[in-house]
């Protein structure tokens, strides 16, 4: 008979030689001084909310899309438009609502009668940062068209495909799913979004200093911009240098793993609560975004705690749970941190 116990993953093997930490170091100062006066800009606008403000950052260096969902009111709109105010780069807000259409994102053909032929209208997608606000109010023939763009950079008018410019990035807001007039998001979007954000509400401080700012009538202050889209792509290309060792790595793919087979991870309480797992897409995401959170600490190497502190975000949304884990009220949330807390840590 064979042994039923769970069998432990394989491991693969160490990388032979380390890069020169102390170029890189250098490289991710160098690349990373636009960061204090970016966060400063924002901060001098927005008040709190240094959680949504850093996510957000680690998509601008990662080139990965970011959702952010909360009640209204928590300051989700104001702080992406404020960030992309800071970029010195093309920003557009779409209000999503049930009676957008595919053309009002991506743009049409527009028939010249005059010269007899037809013009491209380009739409708000030809930006480098896309605010998609409340997201999950628009019908799905929508989300189709943002699909594309999201994943594949570029949109399809007629019969011709066009690039869109980069950096290229979807900043996204969405109310919780249980409020009234929204459409969940189909499950390939939503796995497109490196991080999923939930936006919680202000500290008491915060709150008072919201309302003395708010309440004197005054228009907010605009932030200058702080950075050009070519720091940008510059900061891009050092992030993904940031050192990973092997050990990480393995921790990386671990966490994901365990998310589809807990049981093999000393999680068999977690097996019925999980309808699927994250896919590969999370292992990719949870390591870029680790080495992004690593580069704004300054560090030109990920840690373990690099990568916790990016898991949640980039699991929640990619873990669906069972209809058993609904009836006892089990989030995806819970089934996360249980990983976190069931994977051992390199």
């Amino acid at each position: 008979m064979t042994d039923p116990s769970p069998v432990a993953p394989p491991r693969p093997a160490p990388e032979a030689d380390a890069p020169d930490l102390g170029a890189l170091t250098e490289q991710v100062a160098e690349a990373s001084r636009f960061v204090g006066p970016l966060l400063d800009a924002v901060g001098r606008v927005v008040v709190g909310q240094a959680q949504m403000v850093e996510r957000l950052v680690i998509g601008l260096l990662t080139g990965g899309h970011v959702l952010l969902e909360g009640v209204p009111g928590l300051a989700k709109t104001l702080t992406v438009s404020t960030l992309a105010q800071a970029i010195d780069a093309r920003f557009q807000r779409v209000q999503f609502t049930p009676d957008l259409l595919p053309a009002d994102l991506v743009g049409t053909l527009v028939y010249n009668q005059a010269e007899s032929s037809f013009r491209v209208q380009k739409g708000p997608i030809f930006a480098n940062v896309v605010l998609a606000d409340e997201v999950n109010r628009a019908p799905a023939k929508v989300q189709s068209a943002l699909l594309e763009a999201m994943q594949e950079r570029q949109v399809t008018i007629g019969e011709t495909t066009y690039p869109l410019p980069r950096p290229f990035l979807v900043l996204a807001t969405q109310n919780p799913v249980e409020q009234e007039g929204t459409y969940p998001l189909p499950e390939a979007q939503v796995d497109r979004f490196m991080l999923k954000t939930v936006v919680g509400y202000p500290t008491r401080d915060e709150e008072l200093e919201i309302m003395r700012r708010m309440s004197r009538g005054a228009p907010l202050e605009p932030a200058a911009p702080v950075v050009t889209p070519d720091q940008i792509l510059d900061a891009r290309r050092v992030v993904g240098g940031v050192y990973v060792d092997a050990r990480v790595e393995e921790y990386v793919v671990d966490l994901v793993l365990a998310t589809r087979e807990p049981a093999r991870y000393g999680l068999p309480d977690v097996e019925g609560l999980v309808a699927y797992g994250a896919s590969p897409r999370a292992s990719i995401a949870l390591a870029l975004a680790a080495r992004a959170h690593a580069f704004l600490a300054g560090r030109a190497y990920v840690t373990p705690d690099d990568v916790r502190a990016l898991a949640l975000d980039v699991l929640r949304h990619r873990v669906a749970v069972t209809y058993e884990a609904e009836a006892e009220e089990v989030a995806s949330d819970a089934v996360v941190r249980r990983v976190l807390d069931a994977v051992d840590v390199p």
